[in-house]
């Protein structure tokens, strides 16, 4: 997926548009109607669900609850199906010698400041930083250390890679860059 040469890399940035957003979304989606409609059938006393019968809900407190329940659901899926089509965090990462800067692009939520464009010159750059973090939820993720600013993150939020695909990721682009590699 990336574009390298001798003078120029770009990097894709996979943004919200992945299998598990769409799995989750549409389970919620699943269960968030199946708990509102079970909640509507106590209320109404008919089976609005055939295979569940909704005779032995109250309609309160538990078809209230039920009704709450499947809204909020269906207020979380809505926002997951939103971020899915917006496809908010995707961009890419472009490295040009030739210009000698570098370009962070990333989609946002619509609005004001739906594109996230970040500009600087190489000679700005100090190093490549991993900050590499085990255990029960593993945490690997490369910076971009800038004088005079807080360092930027490259990886996206949750990129499962492991820690000899980091290692070799940050190698090449300190190469590319000619800088050096900081290890927490």
């Amino acid at each position: 997926m990336n574009r390298e040469s001798e003078w120029l890399w770009i990097e894709p940035i996979i943004g919200s548009r992945r299998i598990s957003n769409f799995c989750w979304a549409f389970i919620l989606l699943l269960g968030a109607l199946g708990f509102f409609f079970v909640g509507i059938s106590s209320y109404f006393g008919k089976d609005l669900i055939p295979f569940l019968s909704s005779r032995q809900i109250l309609f309160v407190p538990q078809g209230v609850v039920m009704c709450f329940y499947g809204i909020s659901g269906l207020f979380l899926s809505f926002y997951l199906w939103c971020t899915i089509l917006w496809n908010v965090g995707s961009g890419y990462n472009k490295f040009d010698k030739n210009k000698k800067t570098v370009s962070l692009f990333r989609w946002g939520f619509p609005g004001e400041n739906r594109r996230i464009f970040i500009k600087f010159f190489m000679k700005d750059i100090q190093g490549i930083r991993m900050e590499i973090q085990e255990g029960i939820y593993p945490r690997r993720i490369l910076y971009m250390k800038i004088k005079g600013q807080q360092d930027i993150p490259l990886t996206r939020i949750g990129e499962n890679l492991s820690l000899r695909e980091i290692e070799e990721k940050a190698a090449e682009l300190a190469r590319f860059l000619r800088v050096s590699i900081e290890g927490l």
